[in-house]
């Protein structure tokens, strides 16, 4: 007796609506001619009422059931389509900040290594050439920096743009020995230490990310703490890349007062952070300073940890 409510539910909520209104329709006629009925009473009408009704209930709730997938398809269209213009706004940001670069700053750096050139070619005193050519070469080193960090912000997806760092034929590879030697010309006592074996996955990011960090902090160094020693430590790590640049305190005031825009040591942490690695940098308890971070590397780069705020102190090492 059962069986007929519940094929008929089942019918309405589950077949195809053109099956189920020809099954309706036959099942209709059938009651309605039975031959074995003498005459029609209320049994038909309660017969009716008992396939009907679960018939359209089941159409009800089938209908209901798209309508939900209907409008559940449709926001995870919208979102999709805001984040695609969320991707395509930032990526016309990114070439805008990179065009500005391109057409202000490396233009003034590259008159700067003009000028560096010209008064290398007509100074008198071996120690003034020599000072320019210093002055000049690295001003070839910062505009080729420039032009990385243009052809990064232009095209973000490209793994290994130019100029990044390479050894050997390998992209990936970590060297920050370009970056101490240039501090040892600078006059900066700088000692150096790398440990433990490179992984052959180093992401581009990742290697990036450290030499960033062995180069904000010796930046540093140089503007705040003239004649500090300085410490750099690079170890591989089954983790990732661990960094530590610790310098004493300086031992006399810097000769020209460059000024600190208070956001290196901070953009520095986002980056790591972004990487999904940590980062801490702070006065040490010998009133020098230290910078340490560990960035993932392989497929544990660029999973970025939950957003932190530290206070960050100021850039000054001390």
């Amino acid at each position: 007796m059962l069986a007929g409510p519940f094929a008929a539910y089942a019918l309405g909520a589950y077949a195809p609506p053109r099956r189920a209104t020809w099954a309706l329709a036959v099942g209709l006629a059938v009651t309605m001619c039975e031959p074995w009925r003498a005459q029609p009473g209320p049994d038909l009408f309660v017969e009716l009422l008992a396939v009907v009704t679960p018939l359209l209930l089941g159409k009800y709730l089938a209908s209901r059931r798209g309508l939900i997938l209907a409008l559940a398809e449709r926001a995870e269209r919208v979102e999709r389509e805001q984040a695609e213009r969320d991707r395509q706004a930032r990526i016309e940001e990114r070439r805008r900040l990179a065009g500005e670069m391109h057409d202000m700053i490396t233009h003034r750096v590259s008159l700067m290594v003009l000028q560096a050139g010209a008064l290398r070619t007509i100074a008198e005193r071996d120690n003034v050439r020599a000072a320019a050519e210093e002055l000049r070469l690295t001003g070839c080193q910062a505009l080729s920096e420039l032009r990385e960090l243009v052809a990064i912000l232009r095209d973000p997806d490209d793994p290994t743009p130019p100029g990044a760092p390479a050894r050997g034929g390998e992209p990936a590879g970590l060297d920050v020995s370009d970056l101490v030697a240039d501090s040892r010309a600078a006059g900066v006592e700088v000692d150096l230490t790398v440990s433990g074996s490179a992984p052959a996955d180093h992401a581009p990011a990742a290697v990036r990310g450290a030499r960033r960090v062995v180069q904000e902090a010796l930046t540093n160094v140089h503007k705040h703490a003239p004649g500090a020693l300085v410490t750099v430590a690079v170890r591989h790590e089954p983790g990732g890349i661990a960094v530590t640049v610790a310098n004493t305190a300086g031992v006399r005031t810097p000769d020209v007062d460059l000024g600190t825009g208070g956001t290196g040591l901070l953009g520095l942490r986002e980056r790591i952070e972004l990487l999904g690695g940590r980062f801490r940098a702070g006065p040490d308890d010998a009133g020098g300073f230290i910078v340490d971070a560990l960035i993932p590397v392989g497929e544990s780069a660029g999973a970025p940890t939950p957003p932190v705020h530290h206070p960050v102190p100021d850039e000054g090492a001390a």
